[in-house]
């Protein structure tokens, strides 16, 4: 069935457009709050947590989402700013009955979003969003004043959340004698991951932990490494570690400048695991994941799982799998007896630990894996195309792969969010990469 609202990582948008208003906001939480009382029985008051980032739109989407659960009869618990990941750990830790996280990511000020967590801490399925879809067309049903749901500030969220972090690595992990460079990206961790490092020894220089509202993500954080790359340089670091505007996405610097993505630190893991002794049967990728790691993992022994892209995907496949560690190139990392959620502190804190146990830098655990040139090119499709019908295209695609073998491969996807088509080749020569995947885009543009 086809979604109104809900995209993969719930719903997003512009502020002030679509489902971003405050109007919106108001009945997306009595609609919420409507499904939570049905769930719950006669006579229960459901209790839900709103952590948010620092978008400046946050205010208006929290207030309204609170007014929204108040008038079905729901409690409400404010966190303030406070990492997607920590509301889906609190949300669990308390025993509550829903998290809301008001982020739009990686995205820049002007939008925003509205994502939930079951009472366990992890994404909630299909079936529930739909059931909230449904609510959202019916007509509202006011809570009486003696039903009315209250609302308070819970005290020390960020305390809580960053000692959950800090346990969530051996106890004797210490990071004295280490210098880091925090980048928060002026968003949800601006308070909270430069003291995670801190409490566990080390001494940080944190950057991007001023927000004024509008600054999420500007030219800081994940999404925006190379300001991490020359303060890491400038105050001569070992590393530097760059959150994304909620705290779920993580890229890491060495002290060379070096920049570590996603595919790279979970190989990181997945060694580190293996070097303790621990079985690792399988890993969860995406198809955007660098077949160079696929190739590297194989020769430990070690399954790769391709999902959608998608940390939802990932998580996914993972627990269908029975699995714990999975992750994107964009540095979503998922280690699932660590936390029900990708986490950003959490997964720099696995990697940190893997360095101290092997007693390596980060290059030095990645010898021998050299990720493969990989070659994008968006195509824009007129409207009404159909790529897949472009037998020239499908004919050669088919002949990229023959010519690739063993050493490339070829991923042609729609995009979600645009009227264009993604043509990637990877290969272990650059110029191979870059040749084929012309060659294909120029046969898809005359879909």
């Amino acid at each position: 069935m086809t979604r109104q609202y809900f995209g993969t990582d719930g719903i997003r948008g512009t502020v002030g457009q679509g489902a971003i208003t405050a109007d919106f906001a108001l009945r997306l939480g009595h609609a919420v709050g409507r499904v939570l009382r049905q769930s719950a029985g006669e006579g229960k008051h459901p209790t839900v947590l709103i952590g948010k980032d620092t978008r400046i739109s946050g205010y208006m989407l929290e207030s309204a989402l609170e007014a929204g659960f108040a008038s079905a009869g729901v409690n409400v618990l404010l966190t303030g700013p406070l990492p997607t990941p920590g509301v889906a750990y609190l949300t669990h830790a308390l025993r509550l009955d829903l998290g809301v996280v008001i982020s739009a990511s990686h995205n820049a000020y002007p939008d925003n979003g509205i994502k939930f967590f079951s009472a366990k801490g992890t994404k909630l399925p299909d079936a529930w969003e739909l059931a909230v879809e449904a609510a959202l067309n019916e007509p509202p049903q006011w809570a009486d004043s003696a039903s009315l749901g209250k609302a308070k500030r819970l005290e020390d969220a960020a305390g809580r959340y960053i000692e959950f972090c800090k346990a969530s690595v051996s106890g004797e992990l210490s990071l004295k004698g280490m210098h880091l460079v925090v980048d928060g990206a002026h968003g949800a961790a601006y308070h909270v991951a430069p003291a995670v490092f801190h409490e566990l020894g080390a001494k940080v220089t944190a950057i991007g932990v001023s927000p004024n509202g509008t600054n999420i993500n500007d030219q800081v954080g994940a999404t925006a490494p190379q300001a991490l790359v020359e303060a890491v340089k400038q105050h001569n670091a070992d590393f530097g570690i760059a959150l994304d505007g909620d705290a779920d996405r993580l890229q890491l610097v060495d002290r060379e400048g070096r920049l570590f993505n996603g595919d790279e630190l979970l190989y990181v893991m997945v060694q580190d695991r293996v070097a303790q002794g621990e079985k690792v049967p399988g890993v969860v990728g995406t198809l955007m994941t660098n077949m160079a790691i696929e190739v590297a993992l194989s020769a430990q022994d070690v399954e790769l799982v391709r999902a959608k892209v998608g940390d939802r995907y990932v998580l996914e496949a993972l627990i269908e799998r029975g699995w714990l560690l999975g992750g994107e190139s964009s540095g979503h990392l998922l280690a699932l007896d660590r936390h029900s959620t990708g986490d950003g502190i959490v997964s720099a804190l696995q990697v940190l630990q893997a360095v101290q146990r092997s007693g390596k830098t980060v290059a030095q655990l990645l010898e021998g894996v050299s990720l493969f040139p990989q070659t994008m090119i968006n195509v824009r499709l007129q409207a009404g195309a159909d790529w897949t019908r472009n037998a020239a295209l499908q004919a050669d695609i088919e002949a990229v792969k023959a010519e690739l073998g063993q050493k490339g491969r070829v991923l042609i996807r729609p995009s979600g969010t645009e009227p264009v088509l993604r043509v990637m080749v990877e290969a272990q020569d650059a110029a191979v990469a870059k040749a084929q995947a012309q060659r294909l885009a120029d046969l898809a543009s005359k879909s």
